[in-house]
Order: C-alpha cells, then sequence, then structure tokens
C-alpha cells in the first residue's frame, strides 16, 4: 500500500514546490504582471516537469495571481487601482474582525512586541523606504494576527495580503502621506487593545484604519494632474 501511494505523494510535492516557486517569483516581481507563463518555458527554467507546473498555475489562478486571457494563455495578472481599492475594502473587514478576536488573546508582552514594530516604522520615516515601511506595516499586522484563533480567517488574510503585495508594490509610494497617519491609528489600535475595550470598537478601528488607506488611494487616482 506505502509503495502505491508513493508516486502521488512525488506528484503533490512537485505540485507544492512549483506553486511555492512561482508564486514566490510572482511576489518579488521576477514575473511582473502580464508576464506570460509559458510551460515548456517554465519547464526549462525550474527543471520541472509540466504537468506539475499547470497544477501550480491553477491554484495560481484561483489565488488571483495569475490570469488566463484569451489568445495569450496564462499571464500574471495585471490589476488597475480600482481593484486595489476594492481589495483593501475586503480585507478592511477582515482585518477588522481577525484583530478584533485576536486583541482579547494578547499578552501585555505581546502587545509590547507589536508597539516596538511601529516604532520602527517611526523611526523608518525619516529616511523614507516605501517598500521598507511596507515591508514593517506588514509585520506589524501579522504581530496581532499571529493570535488569531480562527484558522480559515488566518488564512484569508494571508491571501489577500498576498495578493496585494502583487497588485501594488507598495501603496505609501503613491500616497507616502498616509504613512504618517497610519503608525498613529496604529498606536490607537495598540492602546485599545492593551486597555481591554470593546471588540467591537477595535473591530471598528481596524477597519477603518485600512479604509483610509484605500480612500487616500482613491483621491490620488481621482485627482486631475497638471502638466
Amino acid at each position: 500500500m506505502s509503495a502505491a501511494k508513493k508516486p502521488a505523494k512525488a506528484k503533490e510535492s512537485k505540485a507544492e514546490l512549483s506553486y511555492e516557486l512561482l508564486r514566490s517569483r510572482i511576489l518579488d516581481g521576477t514575473y511582473g504582471p502580464g508576464y506570460r507563463l509559458v510551460m515548456d518555458q517554465l519547464a526549462r527554467e525550474t527543471g520541472v516537469s509540466t504537468i506539475p507546473l499547470r497544477e501550480a498555475v491553477r491554484r495560481l489562478q484561483s489565488d488571483g495571481l495569475v490570469e488566463v486571457v484569451r489568445n495569450i494563455g496564462a499571464r500574471v495578472a495585471v490589476f488597475d487601482s480600482t481593484q486595489v481599492e476594492h481589495s483593501l475594502h475586503v480585507l478592511a473587514r477582515l482585518e477588522g474582525y481577525a484583530t478584533a478576536i485576536s486583541a482579547p488573546l494578547m499578552t501585555p508582552e505581546q502587545i509590547e512586541a507589536s508597539r516596538e514594530i511601529n516604532a520602527r516604522m517611526v523611526e523608518a520615516l525619516e529616511e523614507f523606504d516605501p517598500a521598507s515601511f511596507t515591508a514593517l506595516n506588514r509585520k506589524f499586522h501579522f504581530s496581532i494576527y499571529q493570535h488569531c484563533p480562527d484558522e480559515h480567517l488566518s488564512v484569508l488574510l494571508e491571501s489577500e495580503w498576498a495578493r496585494l503585495d502583487h497588485m501594488r508594490r507598495s501603496t505609501f509610494t503613491y500616497v507616502p502621506g498616509r504613512a504618517r497617519r497610519s503608525v498613529v491609528e496604529h498606536d490607537h489600535m495598540l492602546d485599545l487593545i492593551a486597555a481591554g475595550a470593546d471588540p467591537a470598537e477595535i473591530e471598528r478601528v481596524a477597519c477603518a484604519h485600512k479604509i483610509a488607506t484605500a480612500d487616500a488611494l482613491h483621491n490620488v487616482h481621482a485627482t486631475p494632474r497638471t502638466a
């Protein structure tokens, strides 16, 4: 029985490795938006056969990182600012709830660890690097979500953040003024968590925090540019 299962496990392993490899190359920008995922070419680049690569591409399509276009085939998904705003609004709801249910489970030491990350974000404002600031921003939020008792919600959050990371290498590149307000809002959230505030209030504040980023991005794209 165990010998019969081996090939299936090997196939599953290759598909998983292919998925992780392609996903990492999409998220780090190696395969940018619109990059065509040609199976034969990918097989030569990765040394993996086309069957697990096709399975990986199907999973990436489900994740929203790949799209299949008529007469073109599979390519890395192309997004516009409206899609980013919509995704931020979806993430706002997820983050609001996740923060609210994580809050009661955080110890004073864990809250302090989140404050230290936010303090590093404040320091990063001095010589502002949008990409580094965004990485710290992600670390800050996940320092809270890691205490989330809902495993399915945690998976959804990871998936949406990954999708957004691909869509907008850094929102703060387009709305740098949002960064300073963001760290103030982080402090407010942590103050509420430390004080044992009503979960509904924590959820409202965490949700509003993300929506404010979506609104800032919308205002940038809605403002006519002068020559």
